[in-house]
């Protein structure tokens, strides 16, 4: 753990779409410069975990801390002004318009009279191809385009701690390997990053921790390596049979 503390940390959380509760209390931290992982099956709660933390889910009880403040009741707006965004599952692109106005429409937390061409350098050096695309609609794009364009959008807003729910969903490997590429560039840079994602293996290979996440609670939590080696997530998770006892 960072000697100044998580930038993110979740203690008894419960949380859900009005009668229906989803979250049973859960408790995790994520220190600055790390990549988390959330693994689990359908219906686990990954994504409304991801909601919670960021204001689009109002929780019924717990606490969600960013930065040292409590953001557990706070809206997506203030989420975005402190510092964190989040990647949704379905991208939520704006369709009709250009990739550069969705890139635009990134910052748009941040004072006008500032200046975005640091942050489109950057977004042209990490994915090429939207530079190429830049004119087009993003309703004209592939999905793997539509998911860099995704991802792209929420680094114009000079994010601390980026969430990405399945940003792999229905994408070629060829795709995944490249936005996995880039979340490595960010890690390496110092950017915080949680990640849902469907690719137990594929996620465990790139986190530096990870939780498992069953019916709304944390199952099990772990360093990467420990948990690709744990049985039971090998079986459960990563489609393999459980290892031999003395293996």
């Amino acid at each position: 753990m960072s000697s100044n503390g998580p930038i993110l940390q979740i203690e008894g959380l419960h949380a859900g779409y009005g009668h229906v509760g989803v979250l049973r209390g859960i408790d995790m931290h994520v220190d600055p410069g790390e990549l988390v992982t959330i693994i689990g099956s359908n219906g686990a709660g990954k994504s409304t975990l991801l909601k919670s933390i960021v204001g689009m889910v109002t929780p019924s009880s717990g606490t969600v801390e960013f930065g040292g403040q409590d953001f557990t009741c706070s809206g997506p707006e203030r989420a975005v002004r402190a510092g964190m965004a989040l990647v949704p599952e379905g991208r939520l692109l704006f369709g009709p318009m250009s990739v550069a106005e969705n890139l635009a429409l990134g910052a748009y937390s941040r004072p006008a009279r500032e200046s975005h061409r640091p942050e489109l350098s950057r977004i042209w050096d990490l994915f090429p191809v939207l530079e190429e695309r830049k004119g087009q609609t993003a309703e004209t794009l592939s999905g793997g385009e539509q998911q860099m364009l995704a991802i792209a959008r929420a680094l114009m807003a000079r994010p601390r701690l980026l969430l990405l729910d399945e940003p792999s969903l229905g994408l070629a490997p060829k795709v995944i390997a490249e936005i996995f590429r880039v979340l490595d560039t960010l890690m390496r840079e110092g950017l915080t990053i949680v990640l849902v994602e469907q690719d137990a293996r594929l996620a465990l290979k790139h986190a530096d921790r990870g939780y498992v996440m069953r019916t709304g609670e944390i199952a099990m939590s772990g360093t990467a390596v420990e948990l690709l080696a744990d049985d039971n997530v090998r079986h459960i998770y990563l489609g393999g049979a459980p290892m031999p006892s003395g293996d």
